[in-house]
């Protein structure tokens, strides 16, 4: 076993010697060592460090802000979340925010390729968002190109997710700070403060209204008092001299003694009248009597002649006189009967008057001894005026406490205005106040799937791989001696036709990939057929240009210029997260000048502008055909020497 493993040794330290010798003889075939030992370092340097850190460079993802909303005042609060979301994302840049004044202006520039995508922010958000009225009620639009690059309608579909979560978290905290100062947080105590502060208020109208009665009560009071001042000083003046006129009645007043004999004389009076009485009547009987008489005799005298005309005129005169005389002395005994009785009257109406002046004398002593002094009148009328200064000042303070129970009145009112009815039920929905706003993805220049997103970048770097593979079938540098004279043109198109045909049939088989096997709902299929079979060509000439330059080196630097050119061509990642170099190579590059053409005719990006990518594609690739046919130079060898590239 030993013997075997050495006789192994030996072997392989002899061919090792033979192939090392080769390269340590020739200095070019060392650096190209030196190269391609450099070559799996260099590309994996060229591609990790677009993907190192795409998170830092994202400022440098241009998107774009339209900001419509107007605005909405709720619960007598202004919203204007649209303002408020535009000024946070500018003032913490994710990405390169740029203001755009239209919803159309900033929908061209993303279809352009201009702005990465676009948020735009409708008139009416602020309005539908806050009540949360129902689920989603808020949209923003979020506005992305697909087809532009798919990757960056993935940022955009991942920014529109964390934008609506962050704005309904910022709704909800501003509703709930809105819910909590304006009842702290409780249904309850606002019930609580409203019930109290209705009944503070009716507390207050009932003190308003009685504030006022009593003002009014006080200033009638305080008018009284002062009248009252006025009669009680007419009154103590009064009683004054009523005192005065009572102390001067009790010294004038009768007698006992002289009310005794006045009231005898009535009786006397009343005697004597009945005395006369019955004298009238004794004389009215004798009138009679001699009347009686006196017409007998002037009957009998009348019949008797032996009494003269003389005395039978006499005889009828005494008894006319006789008569008149009865009746006189009966209308007096009638008047006496009547003086009678009017003495009686008096009599009686004496004792009643002498009775009731004793009365009175008693009375008016017993009043004139307690009638009040005039010291004391006189503090009654000072209290009087005491009493109608207090009540004028009562008025006063009444007035003040009547202004004042109408102002506590107001402010009650604009307390009780100022707290919400706690019975009024919150707008908008438990749903919709939790989530009202939600983006609205909208897609320009769709695409399928993800893997057909990256379609437009694979095709490139394997229409690139194509062409680098077809030059190993010919060798660039060499032509049979016979060709020297041939002009160049002739001698590049004959050495290329055999790869050129090879990079036909790449494209076409690439074509017929798309359209056949991966099925691709292609939006303008023709600019897709031109397009791929003009890269495949132009990419041919780049890659023989650089062969017939630098020789078999050309084809590591074919390679390496792949890997530059997929990583600057924003295949895996939209470039401006790659960093501020590839950002800046990638516009002069080929590869990404066909991605857009690819996107445009596969997807109709960049408003299907293909003729432009195509143009620059295929301009690249002829001024290599060019280049390659003035400056390039021939190994002319004979025919023995010229064999396949490729030992099969």
């Amino acid at each position: 076993m030993v013997v075997f493993f050495r006789k192994i040794f030996r072997q392989t330290r002899s061919i090792a010697r033979l192939e090392i010798g080769f390269f340590l003889r020739r200095y070019k075939l060392m650096w190209s060592v030196a190269a391609v030992a450099l070559i799996p370092s260099l590309y994996t340097v060229i591609y990790l460090s677009s993907l190192w850190d795409p998170a830092s460079h994202s400022q440098a993802l241009k998107v774009g802000i339209v900001n419509l909303d107007q605005g909405v005042v709720f619960q007598d609060k202004t919203f204007s979340v649209g303002h408020e979301l535009t000024n946070n994302l500018q003032s913490s840049p994710r990405f390169d925010y740029q203001s755009v004044a239209s919803a159309e202006e900033v929908r061209q520039l993303v279809r352009q390729g201009s702005l990465a995508f676009a948020l735009i922010i409708p008139k009416d958000f602020s309005a539908n968002a806050v009540p949360g009225a129902q689920p989603g009620a808020g949209q923003l639009v979020i506005f992305v190109s697909q087809g532009n690059q798919y990757e960056t309608a993935r940022i955009a579909q991942l920014f529109a997710t964390e934008l609506g979560h962050k704005v309904n978290e910022s709704l909800n905290a501003q509703r709930w700070s809105l819910v909590l100062s304006s009842a702290t947080g409780s249904k309850d105590s606002l019930a609580r403060l409203d019930n109290a502060v209705k009944q503070l208020r009716e507390g207050a109208q009932e003190l308003s209204s009685g504030a006022a009665s009593a003002s009014s009560g006080a200033k009638s009071i305080s008018a009284g008092a002062v009248q009252f001042d006025d009669k009680v000083s007419k009154l103590s003046s009064g009683m004054k001299e009523l005192g005065a006129g009572l102390r001067t009645l009790d010294e004038k007043r009768p007698r006992n003694s002289e009310l005794t004999r006045l009231d005898a004389g009535a009786q006397q009076l009343v005697t004597g009248l009945s005395d006369l009485g019955q004298g009238l009547n004794n004389l009215k009987k004798g009138s009679h009597d001699v009347n009686t008489k006196v017409a007998l005799f002037k009957e009998e005298a009348d019949n008797s002649l032996l009494v003269s005309p003389f005395i039978r005129d006499g005889v009828t005169e005494l008894s006319l006189g006789l008569s008149k005389l009865d009746q006189g002395l009966k209308t007096t005994a009638d008047g006496e009967q009547k003086l009678l009785e009017g003495a009686q009257t008096l009599s009686s109406s004496v004792n009643t008057l002498t009775a009731g002046v004793r009365t009175m004398k008693s009375a008016i002593r017993s009043a004139a001894t307690q009638f009040p002094e005039d010291a004391k009148l006189e503090a009654l009328d000072k209290a009087a005026t005491d009493l109608s200064l207090a009540t004028t000042a009562l008025a006063q303070g009444n007035e003040k406490l009547s202004v004042a129970s109408k102002r506590l009145e107001v402010g009650l009112k604009l307390i009780d205005d100022a707290i919400p009815d706690p019975s009024d039920e919150p707008q908008g929905s438990a749903e919709g106040l939790a989530d009202s706003v939600r983006p609205v993805f909208e897609v320009d220049a769709a695409v399928q799937n993800n893997g057909i997103g990256f379609i437009a970048n694979v095709i490139p770097a394997a229409l690139w791989l194509g062409a680098g593979i077809a030059v190993f079938f010919v060798n660039l540098r060499v032509l049979p001696k016979h060709a020297k004279p041939f002009h160049p043109l002739a001698q590049l198109l004959g050495k290329v036709v055999l790869p050129s045909v090879i990079v036909l049939v790449q494209g076409v088989v690439v074509l017929l990939t798309v359209f056949a096997v991966l099925q691709v709902d292609v939006v303008h299929p023709g600019a897709l057929v031109f397009t791929v079979l003009s890269a495949g060509f132009a990419f041919f000439y780049i890659i023989a240009g650089l062969i017939r330059f630098l020789g078999d080196a050309g084809k590591v630097v074919a390679m390496l210029l792949l890997a530059v050119q997929l990583t600057a061509s924003g295949g895996a990642m939209p470039v401006e997260l790659s960093g501020s170099f590839f950002a800046t190579l990638s516009p002069w590059l080929p590869i990404t000048w066909l991605g857009h053409g690819l996107k445009a005719a596969l997807f109709g990006a960049f408003e299907g502008a293909w003729v432009i990518s195509w143009l620059q594609v295929s301009c690249v690739g002829l001024a290599a055909a060019i280049l390659t046919v003035v400056f390039g130079q021939w190994r002319f060898v004979s025919l023995r020497q010229l064999r396949p590239q490729l030992d099969l």
